[in-house]
């Protein structure tokens, strides 16, 4: 397949050749690799990398991905990182508008009754700005003879990839991995990696967030050697009872060669190491069908249905008790071949009487919205900011976290997990601007609304944002997205979560927004801002369903008065479950001023960029370094009232 620059303006095209998403389980060779925190079969791609940035598709150096290019022209940039943070094209922050509002007239492909002009909205720009990367790289000698793939877990907003002058696939999402197949292009020595990353493309129209307007490759880059049996995916299904009893089901994808035989050992200890249970699968075994072949090698599915292991500790904000559960396989000569090591949690979320219970108990939500960010980053973050939020978290009384408006890294669902943050987690969608004009409701170009052609592409981060973080135990609530509308497409997304039966509760606010879908979309009444009054209204009036706030307070200078109000109607209503303050961390970035040569933090509208909110960026309970803001005590006090 060759690779069509018009992908870039066609909702219909956003991933090619891009492996089925899956669990974000390690996995290791062997068990004393996965006790040193060690790992043989992967190699992180992180670190210089050559680049080129070019104003336009018309003006990017086509042939940069095959291997005899000329390197001169080559400058370096460093990998994760937003193009812009080093230096390249224009830091722009906005909040509802597209940010090329009053540069260039744009409508969404097949809107306005199909009547949109769409090719070449992208792909033929003045400005869409293009970062052309290369990466040479040696296998190790582990990878030899394996199937190699390569994970992006995240770039903005939409890549093209090349391996040895061959064309890879395509991929846009930019908040969750996007994995490619390197085998058929590898080489043991002198491979180049090409990856041409486009600022906007379609994806731009779901994309309108809160946020600094970056590109680039902004998450890690790793690549993987796949054994000759490898879990490629894990699901495993804890199930608490109410007598405080457990049971666990494991659904596993397992790529073989062909021919081969072994089995999958799964095994589940406590922390003390108890062993709660162990189960043998035979492989391939009765796979009924389950069977897909690629080459020498073939994907099966097996299942371990629901096993009793008798009393579990149930996993809460005050004691988040983990398992830990192994995956083993063998071959038939009784080789290990594979070790997946995963923590897993019990607990329950359930609405009874209209009211959210989590393990038989009221669930009360002391919450904030956070972006990823970092003062000298952007949201290219690391472990060490992380772990700072976590502690913040912690030492201010805030139980549960609202991922806006986009899947967070990894690692911070393992770190909530393992500090029992309660997490609604969301799916990478807003179209703020396609709806919402001058403060007003306008949908009439509205997007994903219920246009077919922008379906498949809002189920696909639906399911890419489920099948990455189906195992975590802190996840309560899916969230499809924000200030998107409503439609049959957002509809179309709960129907796919609900199918999933996991057990989690599904959210979205803007139902508010066309009480026709109130029935069909969101299992709780999600609103913004809305004043305590309000809240009482509804609460006194016969309501469908229990109320969670997934915005307020709004900590914008000095803010935060009146947070009382609210925390009263904790005691009022049950049905109230309390809310998720905006937001945790202000978006500034760190500069040197030119007149004192000091270093500034700057807020939106301070980089001449237009269309701007200004300093709207800032409205955390913290600053932009992660120093805590005077509001913080007013948090700490009243989420302190009902920990």
């Amino acid at each position: 397949m060759k690779p069509d620059i018009k992908w870039l303006d066609n909702p219909e095209v956003f991933r090619v050749n891009v492996l089925p998403a899956c669990s974000d389980h390690q996995f290791y060779q062997s068990r004393e690799e996965m006790k040193e925190g060690k790992n043989s079969l992967s190699l992180s791609l992180n670190g210089t990398w050559q680049f080129l940035y070019s104003k336009n598709a018309k003006e990017r150096p086509e042939e940069f991905y095959q291997s005899d290019y000329a390197e001169r022209t080559f400058e370096e940039i460093k990998v994760p990182c937003h193009i812009e943070m080093a230096g390249y094209d224009k830091i722009h922050y906005i909040n509802t508008l597209y940010p090329w509002e009053g540069h260039e007239f744009r409508r969404p492909a097949y809107s306005l009754l199909g009547k949109a002009k769409w090719e070449g909205m992208f792909s033929e720009a003045e400005y869409n700005p293009v970062g052309s990367y290369r990466k040479k790289f040696d296998l190790p000698s582990e990878f030899m003879g394996k199937r190699v793939a390569i994970c992006f877990e995240g770039v903005e907003q939409a890549m093209y990839l090349w391996l040895n002058g061959e064309f890879v696939g395509y991929a846009e999402d930019s908040f969750t991995p996007s994995w490619f197949d390197l085998t058929p292009y590898i080489k043991d020595k002198g491979n180049v990696l090409a990856v041409e990353v486009h600022k906007r493309s379609t994806a731009a129209f779901l994309e309108d967030q809160d946020f600094f307007r970056f590109f680039g490759i902004f998450r890690n880059v790793t690549l993987y050697a796949k054994p000759q049996m490898h879990v490629e995916d894990l699901w495993a299904k804890p199930v608490l009872s109410e007598d405080g009893t457990g049971s666990l089901g494991v659904d596993l994808k397992i790529s073989m060669q062909e021919g081969m035989t072994g089995r999958a050992e799964i095994t589940l200890t406590d922390k003390e190491g108890k062993e709660l249970l162990t189960h043998t699968m035979l492989l391939p075994g009765d796979v009924r069908g389950k069977q897909q072949c690629a080459g020498a090698f073939r994907e099966i599915s097996c299942e371990m249905s629901q096993r009793d292991l008798g009393k579990v500790t149930a996993w809460d904000n005050h004691n988040p008790y983990l398992y830990h559960l192994q995956v083993v396989l063998y071959d038939e000569a009784d080789r290990l071949v594979e070790v997946v090591p995963y923590q897993i949690g019990f607990r329950t979320i359930e609405i009874k009487d209209k009211v959210i219970y989590l393990n038989g108990k009221r669930l009360i939500i002391n919450g904030v919205n956070r972006h990823e960010w970092s003062a000298e980053g952007g949201r290219c973050i690391g472990m060490e900011e992380m772990q700072k939020d976590m502690a913040c978290f912690l030492r201010n009384n805030i139980n549960a976290v609202r991922t806006c408006h986009y899947p967070d890294q990894i690692p911070w669902y393992y770190l909530c997990d393992k500090n029992g943050i309660y997490m609604m987690s969301e799916t990478n969608l807003e179209s703020h601007g396609s709806w919402q004009k001058l403060g007003g409701t306008e949908p009439s170009w509205n997007v994903p609304g219920s246009i077919p052609q922008w379906k498949a592409a809002v189920l696909d981060r639906a399911s890419n944002h489920f099948e990455t973080f189906k195992n975590h135990v802190s996840i309560l609530f899916w969230s499809l997205g924000n200030e998107s509308h409503v439609g049959d497409d957002i509809e179309a997304m709960n129907v796919f979560f609900k199918d999933k039966k996991d057990g989690r509760l599904v959210h979205y606010e803007g139902v508010c927004q066309d009480r026709s879908y109130e029935d069909t979309v969101s299992d709780v009444e999600s609103r913004m801002y809305a004043p305590p009054a309000q809240i009482r209204e509804y609460l006194e009036n016969n309501p469908k369903k229990p109320f969670i706030l997934c915005e307020y307070m709004h900590d914008m200078g000095n803010s935060i008065g009146g947070m009382g109000s609210y925390i009263k109607l904790l005691d009022e209503f049950e049905m109230y479950q309390g809310g998720f303050i905006w937001d945790f961390i202000d978006q500034a970035i760190l500069v040197t001023d030119a007149v004192t040569g000091r270093k500034v933090m700057r807020y939106g509208g301070d980089f001449d960029d237009r269309p701007s909110d200004y300093e709207f960026s800032g409205n955390g309970i913290v600053f932009a370094d992660r120093s805590e803001k005077p509001a913080m005590q007013e948090v700490r006090y009243y989420y302190g009232l009902h920990k």
